[in-house]
């Protein structure tokens, strides 16, 4: 018995820092972290966001699909993959209308010290602006969505959020590349009012991974979310701190997409 318990209590333990969706930690301190968002009043609300980014070999075609569909999206960057060369990538989305999260290529982050965390988070923060014309929100996705207290501290000190997304609502695929139209097809048929649907167009160790079957997912996805009646937009806008910095600052902005 005691051993039953005591696997019980591990398990417990560690699905509360690596779980896909929100548990004891959020329990916690609710209002630290976005995971749903479902709409009080106008149209029923779903949010696209892309993780492991700039790709160079991925998100300019992505960023084609977007903007003919007139959808606007959240990316999580990765900072490393910030260079001079995809920083015109970042211009672009921008511009776009689209708006810009941090993310992190490494589990680590989850027990760094939460002012190691917060200085680390401002100086990213600070050197995207100053190559994209245009500050991040303030939330981050932590990898793989593995997080603890002390993480959760460090974003407290930089006031940031920590954004998760909707159970379900991923490309993930247990290893297993996911066919364009069957990944578009199974997230349309779970979407909802206030969902977070996460893909990538990134990896984050190969900055230039093939992420096609993403662009060809989304170009078949927005349309079937707007056939149930879903309106798209941007998760910055209704869940981060100081929504402001999701502005460009010495750039205008784009017309903004039709479901904003």
């Amino acid at each position: 018995m005691f051993w039953i318990a005591a696997a019980i209590g591990i398990g417990i333990v560690a699905l509360a820092h690596t779980a896909p969706f929100p548990f004891l930690l959020e329990w916690i301190g609710p209002d630290r972290s976005v995971w749903h968002v479902p709409r009080r009043d106008g149209a029923p609300t779903i949010y696209l966001t892309y993780d492991d980014g700039p790709n160079p070999a991925a998100t300019p075609a992505l960023l084609d699909v977007l903007a003919r569909e007139q959808a606007p999206a959240t990316f999580f960057i990765i900072p490393k993959h910030v260079t001079p060369e995809t920083a015109p990538i970042l211009q672009r989305m921008l511009a776009d209308g689209h708006a810009i999260g941090l993310h992190s290529h490494t589990r680590g982050l989850m027990i760094e010290r939460p002012e190691a965390l917060a200085r680390r988070l401002t100086a990213d923060a600070d050197r995207i602006a100053m190559l994209a014309g245009g500050a991040p929100c303030r939330l981050f996705r932590p990898h793989a969505g593995w997080r603890g207290g002390e993480l959760y501290a460090g974003l407290d000190r930089a006031d940031y959020r920590l954004a998760g997304w909707s159970f379900g609502m991923w490309d993930f695929n247990w290893w297993r590349r996911s066919k364009p139209e069957k990944l578009a097809a199974r997230l349309a048929a779970n979407a909802s009012d206030g969902d977070v649907v996460v893909m990538h167009d990134g990896h984050h160790d190969n900055p230039r991974a093939d992420r096609g079957h993403t662009v060809r997912a989304t170009a078949e996805l927005v349309p079937l979310l707007r056939r149930k009646g879903l309106t798209l937009g941007r998760l910055c806008d209704v869940a981060a701190p100081g929504m402001d910095r999701a502005r460009p600052s010495g750039h205008e902005r784009a017309t903004p997409g039709r479901d904003r």
